[in-house]
């Protein structure tokens, strides 16, 4: 009935022939006798040796990274449970329940809801052992105060967390009855339970999101090295904490949810675990139908240099292992492909008595003594809650390592013939009376036939044992979990002119955007109280972007320190790493970056220190690349900047398609708490820095700045007076050109005024238009935009206060429309990204006015600046001809 494993997954080893059994043997029993008289340390290091030896004489051979089928942590070596089993049990009993009735409560009432119930179902246990034993919440920010775990939970497991919240008491029977229904509970004096962890939706329950599938794997990972770089800047001592981390076994088919493994090796860090619930189903069947993920995953994650705990099997296969002396069991157990394993699931304790354990004497002599429903109740280990527990403490208690815990469980757990390991169980929402009836008799619920079918929530009364044991248990761990907290130190900024000065007044000397900043940013560095705050972070492009000097002010950030002597040691921008480095350069890593950015980000809340991220990187490799992780760091209410440098489609000359960036405005504008900026003088720049760092991380305020930086060294004028509002609401007048008097009398038509607008990169090109228009005898105004999306939201806001039409509110004037009101005819806008950035204005163009868009739509090309300006139509020919064809074409 089993399928062996196909031979690609078998180790060469696995394959040879005996052809000395005698020999064999005498080797077996030798080892035996050193295990038995010298003890395991001893073994290790002869087997260690013999590996040496091996590879000395290219023998071809090395150890299995697979270890046998069964439990990493030996029954005998198990410490002893230190809470009630019984009422434990009966904790996770009441949890699966309630998250159960939700889920199908809000689908009877309202089909298109939504909602899982077997994830969670697998999960129970895991996540109950975690709550009542390892843990911890933040005590408080104070000296000696623990600052808790952080906890990234299975998303689809989220009901089984309100369901626990529920019992708490920090979410009512009316929150509960409004899941999913965010919009229509506050109507019915309840919150609404979002589907999955979301912070920004729940900003005092979830801490971290983890809807889009691998993000929570490559966060935790990141967020553990920062408490790390917290330590070591002794900014925050984090020692004693540790990074919790509940995810699913078909997650790790995610790219990001495997790419930074070897990182955490390579930093050691013993503050991560991570538990892989293995029920061994994606959403539609089997994670390996034909293989092992167990497996599988414990190859990849010993050799990427983590500790891996196998969590296989429950307390009631102790026995029969213990009774396998000619070891039929455990070869069978590794003989069977993870889809037979899910019939066997799926089926009863009659089935698998004939077609698992029939399927040899020796088995079948094993169950001898076991009734069918003994049988059927065998638990795998991830529900079996002491063996679950002796995995944490081995997990805990490990050193050096980041470990993995691989627990094997049953999707849909306890759902019998509704869902339990059925193709189908994912997408399970509606169970009938029968179905309900067999649930609560499966868990011994104390509900009665009209509670469970009616899908009565149940909550034990305030004093009884079980409602006793998990508040004091949870107390004993600083309190509930999921908590998010928000108090932190308010950080002063330093005043604009003592850090820019030079760009605010920068008397026409050329440099580019990307310069100015870095030039500030060196500044802030050394600002005694900000400066220790601020967080580089590059993804190896830190000499591209003239980084290079922060080597030396502040140093790269290493938890070994340098440990070499780096080949430009003698240089003024020699490489230097150091313990308490303050840059994070994370290597040709744009995912590694972000989730550092996301960490540092969100350290206001997640440990009560604000920290300020400033992460640069080639802007095509940030929205596009990464945008879904951008995406995830605004749920959690990051506070950070992001800077897109080499920004724009041709201001990278010769790079190309896949290096050059006209979208990104684009997407950054669809992400609420996103202010995108798009400056093109070193002036506007050091405006919206300053200003985004007070709203930041002086008012506090939950949003997060993008900012794109030219390398192209062009003329930086003063910044006008009086510019200020303008730049930050997103576009200023610049400048005004009165057209040539003698070349006006050419002209064959009364209109003779044009206004042009342009950001970024492009706005060199529309002056050189304006000034080309004006000698042709035109008038000419030129604004300066800073950001297309401010503009756009700030006359969205103003419509939709007119729709309103509430009585004494004064919808006001759209910022754009009454900058434009100054000025005259035409409008023309050029930008170096698509058109559709400065089409999501048109509607706050004044009425009459005709309204042309330039942008760079297409492919990117490899050329020169000019050149691809040309190509693209955005330089100032181009602006000049879109001016003189609004006006009739009838300039001369």
């Amino acid at each position: 009935m089993n399928a062996p494993l196909p031979p690609h997954l078998l180790s060469p080893q696995d394959t040879l022939a005996d052809i000395d059994p005698q020999e064999t043997a005498e080797w077996r029993d030798a080892f035996l006798a050193l295990v038995a008289t010298e003890g395991p340390e001893r073994a290790r290091f002869v087997l260690q040796e013999l590996v040496r030896l091996a590879r000395t004489q290219r023998v071809g051979w090395q150890p299995q990274l697979n270890t046998p089928y069964v439990n990493t942590v030996a029954a005998q070596a198990q410490p002893a449970f230190p809470g009630d089993l019984a009422i434990e049990e009966r904790l996770a009993s009441l949890m699966r329940w309630n998250a159960l009735a939700m889920v199908v409560r809000a689908n009877q009432a309202y089909g298109e809801l939504g909602g899982h119930i077997a994830s969670y179902a697998s999960a129970a246990d895991l996540f109950e052992s975690g709550f009542n034993h390892f843990f911890r919440a933040r005590e408080g920010v104070g000296e000696g105060q623990h600052r808790g775990d952080l906890v990234f939970f299975q998303p689809h497991s989220a009901p089984g967390v309100y369901a626990r919240a529920f019992l708490e008491g920090h979410l009512t029977e009316n929150d509960l009855q409004h899941y999913r229904q965010e919009i229509t509970a506050p109507g019915a004096g309840a919150q609404g339970l979002s589907s999955y962890p979301h912070p920004w939706l729940m900003p005092d329950f979830w801490q971290f999101p983890t809807g889009s599938m691998g993000i929570g794997p490559i966060s935790s990972i990141y967020h553990a090295r920062f408490m790390r770089y917290l330590t070591h800047r002794n900014l925050l001592d984090c020692t004693g904490r540790k990074v919790w981390g509940v995810f699913g076994d078909g997650e790790m088919d995610e790219p990001e949810s495997m790419s930074a493994l070897t990182l955490a090796a390579r930093e050691g860090l013993d503050n991560l675990v991570w538990v892989v619930n293995c029920n061994l189903q994606r959403l539609d069947g089997p994670v390996r139908g034909n293989g092992r993920i167990i497996d599988e995953l414990e190859r990849l994650f010993a050799g990427a240099g983590w500790n891996v705990v196998k969590l296989v099997w429950g307390s009631d296969w102790d026995g029969l292992f213990a009774r396998d002396l000619t070891g039929a069991l455990v070869r069978t157990l590794e003989g069977t492909v993870d889809g037979q394993m899910q019939t066997f699931a799926a089926k009863d304790g009659r089935f698998n008595r004939d077609n698992f354990f029939g399927q040899n004497p020796e088995l079948a002599a094993l169950a001898q003594g076991m009734t069918d429903e003994q049988i059927d109740r065998l638990k795998r280990g991830g529900h079996d809650l002491v063996k679950i527990h002796a995995a944490y403490a081995a997990a805990a208690a490990h050193k050096g390592q980041p470990t993995v815990i691989l627990a094997h469980t049953k999707k849909g757990y306890g759902m019998g013939q509704a869902g339990q390991g059925k193709m189908t169980t994912h997408s399970q929402k509606k169970l009938d009376d029968t179905d309900l009836i067999e649930f609560r008799n499966r868990f011994n619920l104390p509900l009665t036939d009209e509670q469970a079918t009616s899908l009565a929530f149940y909550k034990p009364a305030e004093d009884s044992p079980e409602m006793q044991y998990l508040r004091r248990h949870r107390q004993q761990l600083g309190g509930y979990l999921p908590r998010r907290q928000t108090a932190c130190d308010v950080l002063p900024v330093p005043p604009l002119a003592s850090y820019a000065q030079f760009a605010l007044q920068a008397d026409g000397k050329e440099m580019s955007t990307t310069m100015a900043f870095v030039r500030m940013l060196g500044t802030l560095l050394k600002d005694a109280t900000l400066g220790p705050r601020i967080v580089p972070i590059v993804a190896d492009e830190a000499r591209t972007f003239g980084m290079a000097n922060l080597f030396k002010q502040v140093g790269i950030y290493s938890s070994v320190g340098q440990r070499y002597a780096p080949e430009d040691i003698g240089s003024v921008l020699s490489y230097r790493e150091a313990l308490d480095g303050q840059i994070l350069e994370e290597g040709i890593s744009e995912a590694g970056a972000i989730a550092s950015w996301t960490a540092a980000a969100t350290s206001y809340s997640v440990h009560g220190l604000a920290m300020l991220p400033f992460y640069i990187y080639y802007s095509m490799f940030g929205f596009q690349r990464v945008g879904d992780a951008i995406w995830a760091a605004a749920d959690q209410r990051a506070r950070g900047f992001l800077l897109g440098a080499t920004s724009g489609r041709t201001t990278l000359g010769g790079e190309g398609l896949q290096h050059q960036d006209g979208t990104s405005h684009l997407v950054a504008a669809t992400i609420p708490n996103c202010k995108a900026y798009d400056p093109a003088y070193a002036g506007e720049m050091a405006v919206i820095i300053d200003a985004g760092m007070r709203e930041m991380v002086t008012e506090q305020r939950d949003v997060f700045y993008y900012v794109t930086l030219m390398n192209e060294n062009y003329a930086q004028p003063d910044l006008p007076a009086g510019a200020v509002d303008g730049v930050l609401r997103g576009c200023y007048v610049f400048k005004s050109y009165q057209g040539n008097v003698d070349a006006r009398r050419g002209l064959i038509s009364s209109q003779n005024s044009v206004t042009l607008m342009g950001s970024g990169a492009i706005l060199t090109e529309v002056i050189k238009a304006a000034e080309q228009l004006a000698s042709e005898g035109l008038d000419v105004t030129v604004l300066s935009v800073t950001s297309w999306s401010e503009l756009a939201r700030d006359g969205v806001a103003c419509e939709q206060r007119a729709l309103a039409g509430e009585e004494g509110v004064d919808p006001g004037t759209p910022w754009l429309a009454a900058q434009l009101a100054a000025t005259s005819g035409p409008v023309v806008a050029a930008t170096d990204y698509v058109r559709a950035v400065p089409e999501t204005v048109r509607a706050f163009i004044p009425e009459g006015r005709k309204y042309i868009t330039l942008g760079t739509d297409g492919f990117g090309r490899s050329d020169t600046r000019a050149a691809l300006r040309e190509f693209f139509g955005v330089d100032a020919q181009a602006v000049a001809r879109a001016a003189r064809s609004a006006l009739g074409g009838r300039a001369a």
